[in-house]
């Protein structure tokens, strides 16, 4: 059995080197609005279920479809104030279902990565090979839908195998959100060798689990938001992310104190408003961390 999972090194964050963000930026800061899209009824996993309870599954399958027909638009208003370009973790499917929130995206030069076909379908019991057809598919669906190849990945429902950054890596991937591990970005062993790295995604400020999981107030998940920005932006060359779900941080009653973290951080002249690709391309060109895995 594994200690750990044996794709990044042990650095101690005390002493460690600072990243030195473009401009001499303190913080780089990134928002990931999971795009998703959910089946009513989707093929059976038998390491998890899709839903909590039998078919249908009416309640869970609505509030995702309301986040895709009202919540996004409300998310991407708020975004555009506050000039932050989302980066998506999309959900491949969604290009078919709904083509207009693609092409909302894409007016805005929003990023586009990987986060599976479905999210109601999980890699848990795939074989390498059905592993690697999934993901290149979801690569080449968005590549065609949305004019570039996702450089990002992360696991739909946040299931994945030993292999899945093998795979991504080999099938041209970047970077990967799914190590919780720093405050910065760090170099990934991958077996091809490639150039690749784990860009912070904060599961602690993830609405989803601020929300359901912990059953944190709206108030309190935005004072969450700016406690740790100012965690960060004090120690310098580190990374923020806040993920998003339309259907969580988008409802009306949540809205405001999300709004009001935005207004707090980007206030701040000594912050990166970014993408995840763009960090991951700054990091792997610029560290001598990154360079020791060539």
């Amino acid at each position: 059995m594994k200690a750990d999972p044996g794709v990044y090194a042990h650095r101690p964050y005390r002493g460690r080197p600072k990243i030195e963000w473009p401009g001499g930026k303190r913080v780089a800061f990134w928002v990931a609005p999971n795009i998703e899209f959910y089946e009513l009824q989707p093929p059976a996993n038998p390491h998890r279920a899709a839903w909590p309870h039998p078919y249908p599954a009416v309640p869970g399958y609505s509030i995702r479809d309301w986040g895709n027909r009202v919540g996004h638009q409300r998310q991407m208003a708020l975004l555009d104030k506050y000039g932050i370009r989302g980066s998506i973790s999309l959900s491949a499917a969604l290009c078919e279902h709904h083509p207009e929130i693609i092409a909302m995206c894409k007016e805005r030069d929003w990023e586009f990565f990987s986060h599976g076909i479905y999210n109601t379908r999980y890699v848990y019991g795939m074989s390498e090979a059905e592993e690697r057809a999934m993901l290149l598919d979801s690569m080449d669906t968005i590549e065609r839908a949305c004019g570039r190849r996702p450089a990002g990945y992360l696991a739909p429902a946040l299931s994945h195998s030993e292999v899945t950054l093998d795979l991504f890596a080999e099938l041209g991937g970047l970077y990967t959100c799914d190590l919780f591990h720093d405050d910065q970005p760090t170099a990934v062993d991958v077996r091809g060798g490639q150039r690749f790295c784990s860009v912070p995604y904060s599961l602690e400020l993830n609405d989803t689990i601020a929300y359901v999981v912990n059953k944190v107030e709206p108030r309190r998940y935005g004072q969450m938001i700016c406690d740790a920005f100012d965690q960060l932006r004090l120690e310098g060359g580190t990374v923020m992310c806040i993920p998003t779900h339309n259907y969580q941080v988008a409802n009306p009653h949540r809205l405001a104190a999300f709004e009001r973290a935005l207004d707090y951080i980007t206030s701040h002249d000594d912050v990166w408003v970014t993408t995840g690709r763009e960090i991951a391309e700054w990091y792997l060109a610029s560290s001598a961390e990154a360079g020791e895995l060539k």
